[in-house]
């Protein structure tokens, strides 16, 4: 059992350094616009169960699929900025990568929201409404601190 646990972990490592290799050979304006594209979908997911559970629209059988979509999108938001993706056309703040620490709490707090909002969607709307709020509520603080404002 010691020697396939050994083995498991070993793979998983070789599996982890691939990965930062990918990000490594990736050209870094192409992770801008990539984590671009998916923030503007984490944006759009989070527009679309907003007006759910405001009953704006009546497409409720659609709230756990856009929950489930933000618990995948915000799994690992640190990945999407990786060293190097600091310049150029991006609203991120220096902030990311100088306060990393924070940087990756803050992240850490918004995969658990959306974890709860998942949780919630399938049952009583209130209680969802609840956890959509928070979930939005942490975003927006990490936008505070780590994204450049709008003009």
């Amino acid at each position: 059992m010691k020697k396939n646990t050994a083995v498991g972990m070993l793979i998983l490592g070789s599996l982890e350094l691939l990965g930062t290799a990918a990000y490594a050979e990736s050209d870094p304006e192409d992770i801008i616009k990539y984590r671009q594209n998916v923030m503007k979908a984490n944006g759009a997911h989070m527009a679309a169960a907003g007006a759910i559970l405001q009953g704006k629209v009546d497409y409720k059988k659609d709230l756990a699929y856009h929950a489930k979509t933000l618990q995948t999108i915000n799994s690992d938001i640190p990945a999407l900025f990786p060293k190097g993706s600091d310049f150029g056309d991006t609203k991120a703040l220096d902030g990311v990568w100088a306060k990393r620490a924070d940087f990756e709490k803050r992240a850490k707090d918004t995969r658990a929201k959306a974890d709860a909002f998942v949780k919630a969607a399938g049952g009583d709307t209130k209680a969802a409404l609840a956890k959509f709020k928070e979930l939005s509520d942490s975003c927006k603080a990490c936008h505070k601190d780590f994204r450049k404002e709008e003009k």
